[in-house]
């Protein structure tokens, strides 16, 4: 071993000051006789040693020192300038020298290498060079505490002297990826002291690979391991680009007691005569079978056991298998462990007649809990931490309680349903539409609700979660769309749930939620009985709080949308509001705001926008429910009262959620606006003449945004406010209940999307995979 070059055979698991977190898990498993490809490791030093020489580490410093990782552009900025320095920096001819010796060494076996070194040079003559898996060790990185996994760069099928030196490069410049950067600061590991080594591992051309975690992660029970496989190489899998096979196997006896087989369109392989790494397509025969072997399955069950006996811990490991052979190509603990505490077994299993109810599965999760029936707002005190709320529809009045639900059931709703929607952003399981819930169901009665799959039951049961997800990082290229991914938020206090969320700012912030959580009065009693300013600095404290997290990211808040019902439910609002038959279809949104009769309550809102902006100029406005071009004209006068005008530093969109505006967009997007964004949900019920909160209507399939009449009035809108320079956004829930909807979104050209926390990271995953394919 040198200081530039350490063989897996010389490395344990305490050298990861030399080698990296990856590539002291290597060593220490190949000296324990494990089936570990061989390889050696371009180790830290010589990365230290490249950038003192070149007179880089005092520039990359000097560029991270003051760097707002917040700030998305010049996080990748900078970024990028580092890794060009890196890239283009001249790599010392002696660690050059170092790097092809071991590389050639590697070509002959390192039993050879051991034992007869004399014999080398005769040996190497006329050998071709290997292919060889090149991946990136960092310092900070697979340690028991944090596993920072996927942070840097990894390349497979890499042949040559010439590629390998490059593509070692390639790996010390993803040091510096933004995302690194990123999770470096916030897990406050400083930039100075973290280096990179380079393993470099003999290529295992795999038939199937994938991972294998030895406690089962949905669950966190250590009695049980956990298998993903799919065919070819394994970066499909760990990169979530296949619904891999699922195994789960019982610990002490090593049988598989559960399997899952995913369905596999395409697998990555070595293409013949170029070596690069390609997609194969399989045929649906083949892409439906089991992709790991009974016996293999064992074989990696007895791995997996062994590893974690090894490092006396919960392991995450990448296996690949090659004809007979099963290699282990990486491991790391788990640093996500939860206590299991396994419950007693249950007498009666979760079957069809055991359903209390079904209806539409709103928001994902599971729950047990006493039963709380809500008639009206007298009951809503009814509802304590860890209950289960039941109503016949839920309002924005409800949200305290729905807070301190554990789960949400109601007789009425669709997946757009004020239930839906704010379920899904407080992460609470949500069943709605079933149609009988305030009658079946009783008051302290223990039901579990099964939100994933629209389930009721009776009693505490444990629903199985047959999915395993392994948490990973997103890529650069998921990081940094073309397309913004913005984040729809309910509570300010939500924001502390989220802010570690990957999103490029809130795209859709309902002024109600404060309205009905902390000011819980109409504005116009308020009004009248002079306390008009604790409204003013209740709204104005709300946003702060959420403006004050995201920095320089914008904030769109959206002026209230209460419909007369909902105003009515407020402290006096009974005094204020007519009766309407159809409140959504009522006076809402501008309407109300132009209106004589409620003016001076949305002056109100001007104000606290006003007031958050003295401090927070991150902070814009969006208009909900626009009907017409000249309603839009006098609600713009009246903000225009407050100063509040359209301009570069301070943005005005309209909600596109009537028809009108599909049927005449140039003429929207022509008022002073910076743009407009899509209302699916109001959109869709407009188009085609469905209540979106109808259960039964819901269930027949009648309110569905991609129908091909609603898609058509989200292009006209799109194309026609681009023409005028005007962007165009969404902050429906369609793009997260149907992937094809996203895809149809970017292709389109949309702007950007705006989804609930939960939805965050797979629509950015959905969004850089359509880019990617344009």
């Amino acid at each position: 071993m040198s200081k530039f070059i350490a063989w897996f055979r010389d490395i344990t698991k305490e050298d990861i000051p030399l080698v990296g977190g990856k590539g002291a898990n290597l060593g220490e498993m190949y000296t324990a006789r494990l089936p570990i490809p061989p390889g050696f490791i371009v180790t830290a030093p010589a990365f230290k040693y490249v950038i003192n020489v070149t007179g880089l580490r005092d520039v990359i410093n000097t560029k991270l020192k003051n760097l707002n990782i917040h700030n998305t552009e010049e996080l990748q900025r900078v970024a990028k300038e580092i890794q060009e320095l890196i890239l283009q920096a001249p790599v010392p001819s002696d660690l050059q020298e170092a790097i092809k010796e071991a590389y050639d060494d590697l070509n002959v076996g390192s039993d050879l290498q051991k034992h007869l070194p004399d014999a080398l040079s005769i040996i190497k003559v006329g050998r071709d060079m290997p292919f060889v898996a090149v991946r990136s060790s960092a310092t900070a990185e697979d340690l028991p505490s944090a596993s920072f996994a996927g942070q840097q760069a990894s390349f497979m099928n890499i042949k040559g002297n010439k590629q390998l030196i490059e593509t070692v490069r390639e790996c010390w410049s993803s040091l510096y990826t933004a995302r690194a950067i990123y999770y470096r600061e916030k897990n406050n590991f400083p930039h100075d002291k973290v280096l990179i080594a380079v393993v470099v591992q003999r290529m295992v051309q795999s038939e199937s690979a994938g991972v294998l975690f030895t406690i089962n992660p949905a669950t966190n029970n250590k009695d049980e391991l956990v298998i993903e496989g799919a065919f070819g190489l394994g970066d499909a899998v760990v990169g979530g680009e296949v619904t891999p096979d699922n195994y789960i196997i019982d610990k002490k006896s090593l049988t598989c007691i559960k399997k899952k087989i995913g369905k596999q369109e395409w697998f990555y392989t070595k293409e013949s005569n170029t070596g690069k790494t390609y997609k194969k397509e399989l045929t649906e025969e083949k892409g439906t079978r089991q992709k790991v072997t009974d016996e293999h399955i064992e074989k990696l069950a007895r791995l997996g056991k062994a590893i974690e006996e090894h490092y006396h811990k919960p392991m995450d490991i990448e296996w690949a298998i090659e004809g007979p052979k099963v290699f282990i190509v990486q491991a790391r603990p788990i640093t996500t462990i939860k206590e299991y505490i396994p419950e007693e077994p249950e007498t009666i299993t979760l079957e069809n007649n055991n359903v209390l109810l079904e209806g539409l599965a709103a928001s994902p999760g599971n729950a047990s809990g006493p039963v709380k029936i809500v008639h009206d707002m007298a009951a809503l005190s009814n509802v304590k931490s860890g209950d289960i709320l039941v109503a016949k529809m839920t309002s924005p009045d409800y949200v305290q309680a729905m807070e301190r639900a554990v789960a949400i059931v109601t007789d009425e709703g669709g997946l757009t349903s004020h239930a839906s929607i704010v379920s899904r952003e407080m992460g609470i399981p949500c069943v709605v539409g079933t149609e009988q819930a305030t009658t079946l169901l009783k008051d302290n009665q223990i039901i579990t609700v099964d939100g994933t799959h629209g389930k009721v039951y009776d009693g505490k049961r444990e629903i199985e979660t047959h999915k395993v997800t392994r948490e990973q990082p997103l890529t650069e290229e998921e990081k940094h769309t073309k397309t913004k991914v913005y984040m729809n938020l309910g509570e300010p206090e939500e924001i502390e749930k989220y802010k570690e969320l990957f999103f490029d700012g809130i795209g859709l912030m309902r002024i109600e939620f404060i309205i009905t959580s902390y000011v819980k009065k109409h504005p116009m009693a308020m009004l009248a009985n002079g306390t008009q300013q604790i409204y003013i600095e209740t709204l104005a404290k709300g946003i702060a709080k959420v403006a004050e997290v995201l920095k320089e990211r914008p904030l769109i808040v959206r002026f209230s949308d209460f419909k007369t019902n909902e105003y009515k439910n407020l402290e006096g609002g009974e005094h204020y509001e007519p009766h309407e038959e159809n409140p959504m279809i009522g006076w809402r949104g501008v309407s109300r705001y132009i209106h004589k009769e409620f003016t001076e309550a949305f002056k109100l809102e001007c104000q606290a926008i006003v007031t958050v902006r003295e401090k927070h100029k991150n902070v814009h406005v969006m208009l909900p429910f626009v009907r017409n071009i000249n309603e839009v004209k006098q609600c713009l006068g009246i903000m225009a009262g407050f100063g509040l005008m359209n301009n570069e530093k301070f943005n005005i969109y309209l909600m596109a959620e009537v028809p009108s505006v599909a049927f005449i967009p140039e003429q929207f997007a022509s008022l002073p606006i910076t743009g407009a964004s899509i209302g699916s949900n109001d959109l869709t019920q407009l188009v085609l003449g469905v209540d979106r909160d109808s259960a039964r209507l819901g269930k027949m399939g009648y309110f569905d945004e991609r129908n091909d009449a609603v898609k058509e009035a989200i292009k006209r809108i799109i194309h026609g406010f681009q023409s005028k320079g005007k962007t165009v956004g969404i902050c429906g829930q369609a793009p997260t209940t149907y992937p094809e909807f996203c895809d149809f979104l970017v292709k389109e050209g949309i702007n950007s999307i705006s989804v609930n926390p939960d939805a965050v990271i797979r629509t950015r995953q959905n969004v850089a995979k359509c880019e990617k394919n344009l």
